[in-house]
């Protein structure tokens, strides 16, 4: 039986009973049981509350470009509604003009995703992603050159400069300042929202999930042995004598060490590249989102807005898991 899209309840999750026997075909005006032979790309649409309005905005677009739909289900998870459909067709150009027409809602227009039930490997960047602030910052604006340094932080996180030569300007800035700051950061850092739900649901899905961070290792680190992580990579600060002596030790963790760093711990947990996501919010991350099965931007910067495969402007971490079980 069709389903009619103008009696359709306006909110999505209330579909779940006239969803229960099966997937459904687009047809101007309603839906019709059935399915695409083959499908070439999903569409992920997700929201706090989900709204009819979503779909009808999407499958405007969807119409114009000439691409079939197939609408596969609709699921609550971590307290998020979420709709899946399937396309006909997919291109770059058709994911932007959907995203630019997402107004209330977050989607992921994709030509694959990762499979829930496989084993899997989340990556994520920590400062602005894992957690709510940049390190940094906060240790530097303790060091009283707080100004300096987040001046360096933004243009690096908008790719106005190169990482490794923002972070070795800023870490310089802190020359001589209390290493005992670290302590005082490490206490009031906020973790990200979404990100324990996202944490216990990956670890319940037996996936592995680590950080790889242009920050530094106690930060990193508190946050592996504070969560559970499988692995964590990040910068270390040569102190001496209890103060920072303004240098970096070793080879820094900037874009190409994260998009390697990715491949590496697929392999170490034998894990195909099409199952691990990444995700991160500033230009030194898009090698790593680009490099992985799924790259996620949360809430990023606008240079990444344009170039990462899918943006989570409204949700946060708790999205993830929505797409990642949306199948």
């Amino acid at each position: 039986m069709a389903l009619l899209m103008d009696v359709l309840p306006e909110r999505v999750r209330d579909w779940t009973d006239m969803l229960s026997c099966g997937s459904r075909l687009w047809q101007p005006g309603h839906l019709t049981p059935g399915q695409l032979a083959a499908p070439a790309g999903h569409l992920i649409l997700l929201a706090e509350q989900l709204h009819k309005s979503a779909l009808q905005s999407s499958l405007q677009i969807l119409d114009e470009a000439g691409v079939q739909v197939e609408v596969s289900g609709v699921k609550r998870v971590a307290e998020r509604d979420l709709l899946s459909l399937r396309l006909s067709s997919w291109s770059p150009a058709l994911k932007a003009r959907l995203q630019a027409a997402a107004d209330g809602w977050d989607l992921a227009c994709v030509p694959a995703l990762p499979l829930a039930d496989k084993p899997g490997l989340v990556l994520m960047d920590m400062d602005s992603t894992a957690i709510q602030i940049e390190c940094i910052d906060e240790i530097a604006l303790l060091a009283g050159v707080g100004e300096e340094v987040a001046a360096v932080t933004r243009a690096a996180m908008e790719g106005a400069l190169p990482f490794s030569e923002s972070l070795r300007r800023r870490v310089r800035a802190l020359t001589g300042a209390d290493a005992a700051i670290i302590e005082q950061v490490i206490a009031r850092m906020p973790l990200m929202p979404g990100l324990i739900i996202l944490v216990e649901g990956l670890k319940a899905m037996g996936w592995k999930v680590a950080l790889a961070s242009g920050g530094f290792t106690p930060f990193t680190g508190h946050l592996r042995q504070t969560l559970g992580l499988d692995a964590d990579f990040a910068n270390t600060l040569e102190i001496r004598d209890g103060r920072f002596t303004g240098e970096v030790l070793g080879d820094i963790v900037d874009a190409e060490a994260k998009a390697r760093i990715l491949v590496e711990l697929a392999e170490r947990y034998d894990i195909p590249l099409s199952q691990t996501v990444a995700i991160g919010d500033g230009a030194n991350d898009l090698l790593m989102l680009a490099q992985a099965g799924l790259g996620v931007a949360l809430h990023a910067k606008p240079l990444v807005q344009e170039q990462a495969p899918v943006c989570l402007n409204r949700l946060s971490l708790e999205g993830v898991l929505a797409l990642l079980q949306a199948r």
